[in-house]
């Protein structure tokens, strides 16, 4: 799945344009590293970080798992 794709499904924008701005814009992070690229392809486990919001993402059915602040300092 593309990144600004994943965003949308995930709840992170709300449309597709929203999603290429955040990322274009550099507001959003791929393990750890800032991520320009809408159409970068995530992969399983792949971490997104989206302001104070970090998710994994997971090639399941189910959407990515969301973590708490807790469990970003256990990573």
């Amino acid at each position: 799945m593309k990144l600004d794709q994943f965003m949308k499904w995930e709840g992170l924008a709300s449309t597709g344009g929203e999603a290429k701005h955040l990322i274009s814009s550099g507001q959003v992070h791929v393990n750890g590293s800032k991520e320009v690229r809408r159409g970068r392809k995530l992969k399983n486990g792949d971490q997104i970080i989206f302001g104070n919001i970090k998710v994994i993402f997971s090639q399941s059915d189910a959407p990515g798992r969301r973590l708490a602040i807790d469990d970003q300092e256990r990573l």
